[in-house]
């Protein structure tokens, strides 16, 4: 670089750290870090397990947050202070040395500068993900195990912790539905790009005359909700069945009857979930969910509201899928509201994610 300009580029660099750093809010999230440090201290932390776990989970988050950008913020200052040194005393090595810090200090900032794109209310919450199977047979129910297992391998890639809470297999293959929890910092933001319809084209595996099918599922994503929501549900508009928590092909789990199963009748919201031990908490884990619905429900009708007046108000109807997954007679995957698209279908069906993810955000944002 010439003279003078590795300063300045340090310096663009370390304003674009504070603007960043401004905009996360990372002061704040250091003093709500110390608020729960001071709860996770406390002898009667761990009686609620439960409840210990997540707040001992979103302090790990925040920690984890906020040391990156401190680090980041610090060995930038620490480079720019070296920069400033007299360059006629500098040696050839070392110039060469914070040349190449730079360029590294840059490409972090380009991997965290992502999380930038993250402006929405809940987009740090965890994420409850559902998948259903939808038209398209034994090919949509296989689609919808697909499905799960790519947004499994990218949990698993992003450090994600996932507990499935319920799932209805297939009689065939595949599976009729699943609920996925997962938790992490910032798993709702990740994830809010996949909601709506996914569309597979591909030869059926299970089509003796080897004929193309198309088969859909639709993803569902929404935030969870902290537990202390203000949000009151009236016992009387719930039905609350439950039943015997069953495996693949039916088979019995449980010889008592633990699966809970809640029908928001007002609204027909149906919440179920059988991976609790007990039907208490199986009960309590539907209501969560079912809370998350309802605040969910409630934002996208205010949000539908807008844009009705705007005049951009679209209905959300079956056939508007939002990515077109095809493996015959062509590979390509195309995300249709961000014209997105790659060729390498395996990867993305492995969990490669973030491109997509990524040109959703930049759209919204």
């Amino acid at each position: 670089m010439k003279e003078g300009e590795l300063i300045t580029k340090l310096k663009e660099l370390q304003k674009k750290i504070k603007e960043a750093w401004g905009f996360l809010e990372i002061d704040a999230k250091a003093e709500e870090l110390k608020k729960l440090e001071t709860k996770m201290g406390k002898p009667t932390f761990w009686l609620d397990q439960p409840k210990a776990k997540n707040v001992s989970q979103k302090a790990s988050d925040l920690k984890n947050e906020i040391e990156t950008w401190q680090k980041l913020k610090n060995e930038t200052t620490d480079f720019l202070e070296m920069a400033k040194l007299d360059e006629k005393d500098q040696t050839v090595n070392l110039r060469q040395e914070i040349e190449k810090k730079y360029l590294e200090l840059e490409k972090k900032f380009s991997e965290l500068e992502f999380f930038l794109l993250f402006r929405e209310k809940h987009d740090k919450d965890n994420a409850i993900l559902a998948i259903h199977a939808g038209t398209g047979g034994v090919d949509a129910q296989d689609w919808a195990q697909i499905l799960m297992r790519m947004y499994l391998r990218f949990c698993d890639k992003k450090n994600f912790k996932t507990q499935i809470l319920d799932q209805n297999f297939g009689s065939e293959a595949g599976i009729k539905s699943v609920v996925i929890e997962v938790m992490g910092s910032y798993a709702y933001g990740n994830l809010k790009s996949e909601n709506g319809v996914h569309r597979l084209v591909r030869i059926s595996p299970f089509d003796a005359e080897a004929m193309r099918h198309t088969s859909f599922a639709l993803v569902e994503v929404i935030p969870e909700i902290e537990e202390d929501l203000d949000l009151e549900i009236k016992p009387e508009d719930l039905r609350i069945d439950t039943y015997r928590a069953s495996g693949h092909g039916g088979q019995n789990v449980q010889k008592t009857e633990t699966a809970v199963r809640i029908t928001h009748l007002p609204t027909k919201i149906v919440v179920s979930c059988q991976n609790e031990r007990s039907q208490v908490q199986n009960k309590e884990r539907c209501l969560k969910i079912l809370k998350s619905k309802l605040k969910k429900l409630e934002e996208t009708k205010i949000e539908a509201e807008k844009k009705q007046l705007r005049g951009e108000f679209t209905e959300a109807v079956w056939g508007n899928q939002i990515r077109s997954y095809v493996l015959q007679p062509y590979h390509l995957v195309k995300d249709h509201r961000t014209n997105f698209e790659t060729a390498d279908v395996d990867a993305v069906l492995d969990g490669e994610l973030d491109d997509f993810i990524e040109a959703y955000l930049k759209l919204k944002s």
